[in-house]
Order: C-alpha cells, then structure tokens, then sequence
C-alpha cells in the first residue's frame, strides 16, 4: 500500500474531447432468426461521463480540483455531461457549438459481455475551437498542471498552440495522445501513450533494451522531460530526460473492462504530480490506480479510499 498523499490542494486544466458514455444493459437469451446476432433484450440504461470529461471525472474522485475545457453541442447530450460534471464538483468551461452533436459512445452490454458499440460524432468549428482555445489562456494561471485528453474528435486541433500558452504560463503539461502523429505533442512534459500506440509511432520492438532505445530516441526527438508508456498487463515503463529507464509491474487483480482506464491513470498522474508527488512516485499511483479500475465495468473512477485503503 502506498503511503497516503493529499490530493485536495492540487488544481488540475483538463482539456480535450469530452463525450457521454451511453451503456444499455440486457440479456441474451436467443439469436436473430435476421441475421446469427444475439438478440438484446434491454433492462437497464446507464449514462457516464466519457473521454475529458471522464479525466476531469476522475481528478474530482481523488479529492483535488479539476476544470474541463471542451466542446459540446446544444444538445441534451451536453446539457447531461455539464450537469454530471458540475454535480461532481467540476469547473466547467465549455464551449458550445450549435452545429456539433455532442460525441456519444453507446455500448450494448449482454450476460457482461459488451457486444456492440456505436459512436456518434462529428469534427468541432472554427469558431467553438477559437472560444476552447480561449478558455486555456484565462484557466491556465489557476493550474498546477494541464492534462490534454486526445480521443482524436478534433477537439485538440490547436494542441501546438496549447502548448505553447502552458509553456509561456511555465506550466507541465500531460499528455494522453491518438493517433500516429506525435510530433504534433512536441515540448509536452510527459506523454502517456499505450502499448499499441507506441508501436504504431516507432515500431515493434525486440526486448526491453530495444524498447528502451526507441522509447528515448522519441522522448529526446519530441523534446519531452519523459516518456510513460501503459503497457496493460505488463505494467508501466517510464523513460526520463535523465536517460534512466523505470518499470513496474501490472496492480489488476482481475480485468474486467478496460474502457477508460487511461483516462485513470492520466488524471492520477496528473493529480501527483500537481501535488509535488516525484514522476516515480506519481506513476506508482497511475499503476495502482489502473489497476483498480480494470476491475470495474466500463468508465470509472477511483477514490482515495480505494487508493491507499480506508
């Protein structure tokens, strides 16, 4: 168990896609005499916040302060994460954009298996990403620490110049990429990227020693203090400025769902280090933190209680 940390001072800038996270629960009990699909019967509807929202979401949970800067439409869908975040305690700073239907992932859970998922979408305007941008420059003072969430929405269209105004307020910055593009996080603080995303930037690798070469080799080309590569049941591996290279084992006890356990992870990062936490330290409570909600159904949080024991 790790050694309790105060979380409440910390003040956390979450910026990025925000999305509500729509779960229809059912049983299955025969197969489509349409097609050889499983028919759903529908017994119950969850709603839960998704995305940004959900790393906002889960700075909250662990007692510390969180703003969301996003964009939603004008639409129920966005109505319902303001008011769920709000309820929660976060600063919300949305931008609204009426030609936008807020993002939705709805999942189709059967006997606790997740059959289907179909996403709602469509790429932010000028004009909703011009106010986003905005509200980074008037929220950045009051932080300790920025995390951009990137779920490849086109919320972060203008990261390079988000980056640029948390340098200019000489403020760290985490980031949760997408995508094969990592050049476009150049001068972050940490990047979080996973397994497969790693991968997909620099290749495969043959062992930790060529893993951890390629991981520096991009650290040092994008200009980061470190590189924090999620490796699921392999752990966490953290390569820093210093040219040293980190690892910790995978804390699941058992995996259940892992939909937005990098969301989890990030945020406690995030929360860590905005409390003075060493990037040791932080990612040993990241790796904690992931592995209790690998346990859960979908989205979730963790709490203080669940982090360091009641």
């Amino acid at each position: 168990m790790s050694e309790r940390v105060d979380f409440r001072p910390a003040r956390v800038l979450v910026v990025g896609d925000a999305m509500l996270d729509r779960y229809w629960f059912g049983d299955v009990e025969r197969i489509s005499p349409e097609a050889p699909v499983p028919v759903v019967r529908i017994r119950q509807f969850e709603e839960r916040l998704g995305g940004a929202a959900n790393v906002a979401r889960n700075v909250a949970s662990l007692g510390a302060h969180a703003t969301l800067v996003a964009i939603v439409g004008n639409d129920e869908p966005g109505e319902l994460i303001a008011r769920m975040a709000g309820e929660l305690g976060v600063e919300l700073r949305l931008a609204r954009d009426a030609d936008l239907p807020t993002t939705i992932k709805l999942r189709v859970i059967g006997r606790q298996q997740q059959l289907l998922r179909i996403d709602f979408e469509e790429s932010p305007g000028p004009d909703a990403l011009a106010a986003k941008l905005d509200a980074v420059r008037e929220a950045i003072d009051a932080c300790d620490v920025m995390v951009l969430s990137d779920y490849g929405k086109g919320g972060l269209a203008q990261v390079d110049r988000m980056l640029a105004i948390a340098r200019e307020a000489g403020k760290p910055v985490v980031v949760d990429p997408k995508g094969e593009d990592f050049d476009r996080y150049r001068g972050a603080s940490i990047l979080t990227p996973n397994r497969a995303e790693l991968r997909a930037v620099v290749g495969s690798w043959q062992g930790e020693e060529d893993l951890a070469a390629k991981a520096h080799a991009l650290r040092e080309r994008l200009e980061l203090d470190a590189l924090l590569v999620t490796r699921s049941e392999e752990g966490m591996s953290l390569f820093s400025r210093d040219g040293s290279s980190r690892h910790v084992a995978a804390r699941a006890r058992e995996v259940y769902d892992v939909s937005g356990a990098g969301d989890t992870v990030v945020a406690t990062l995030a929360t860590a280090l905005a409390v003075g936490c060493p990037l040791a330290v932080a990612m040993g409570l990241a790796n904690t933190a992931g592995g209790i909600v690998v346990g859960k159904l979908g989205t979730a949080d963790v709490t203080p209680e669940e982090l360091f024991g009641s």
